[in-house]
């Protein structure tokens, strides 16, 4: 019984030492230096982004989902400024929203009641008659549709380690057993966002679009005589609603820019 309880203290005393030097402050850095990386804004290419575009103004749109999660970190303006940022880059000359003042009140209320004599009215404003098209960027789905864990506990296979051998290896045995923790869980949400574009001068709507996307999110953690390790990683929110707003602008730069 002495040895068996030697050797596992040796052998823990081996993999927590090998446990430290992986969890160390030079590898935990590197991982989440990684981690960061992948979540940076990603710029896309667009097909005619050399061929210069119809002035655009872009208004606030509608974000429908009554998940808290989502609705608390995204509002109308948030996605209005990826889109600027996006038909910018695409080569549109976009009309600021901040530019027009307090007139951007009415321009919303004329364009979401699509009144078309209070937008020939706005449309002589110097700042807004060069406009062509008035674009809105809604979210219309927005939920977690699936999640998923796992886990290992050792505290149950430690008591009985420690019941069956007995005396002190039994008991090193069983702390050394028990310590081990291990979790992992995965969420994954489904986003979906439609574009409109809307003429200017008469409220008509002239074309929209829809795309959807999945997300993963996730993380793992593990504990072993007292040294940890957890890490965490997927596409955030942040990057879905991106990645939405650059799928939408390339298909209005493809299709849409000599209309």
């Amino acid at each position: 019984m002495k040895k068996i309880g030697v050797s596992v203290l040796t052998a823990a005393a081996l993999l927590a030492s090998g446990c430290q030097q992986t969890t160390g402050g030079g590898s935990s850095a590197a991982v989440a230096q990684q981690s960061a990386q992948q979540q940076m804004y990603q710029p896309v290419g667009y097909a005619n982004q050399n061929v210069r575009g119809v002035a655009v103004l872009v208004l606030p749109g509608d974000v429908r989902t009554s998940h808290a999660t989502f609705s608390q970190r995204f509002g109308p303006n948030n996605i209005a400024d990826y889109a600027e940022l996006e038909l910018g880059r695409a080569n549109f000359p976009v009309l600021e929203r901040r530019e027009l003042g307090p007139v951007m009140q009415e321009i919303e209320i004329a364009y979401n009641l699509g009144d078309p004599r209070a937008a020939r009215r706005l449309f002589q404003l110097g700042k807004f008659k060069t406009t062509k098209y008035v674009l809105k960027f809604d979210v219309l789905r927005a939920e977690p549709v699936a999640q998923a864990s796992s886990g290992f506990d050792g505290r149950a296979m430690g008591n009985l380690l420690g019941a069956a051998i007995g005396g002190r290896g039994g008991y090193a045995a069983g702390t050394v057993a028990g310590s081990a923790q291990t979790s992992e869980g995965a969420q994954v949400w489904i986003v979906g966002l439609r574009y409109r574009i809307i003429d200017a001068s008469t409220t008509e709507q002239v074309a929209t679009g829809y795309f959807e996307q999945t997300m993963q999110q996730g993380g793992q953690s593990t504990s072993f005589l007292g040294v940890s390790q957890a890490s965490a990683g997927g596409q955030t929110l942040d990057q879905l609603v991106q990645r939405l707003v650059q799928q939408s602008v390339q298909e209005i730069d493809a299709r849409y820019k000599g209309v």
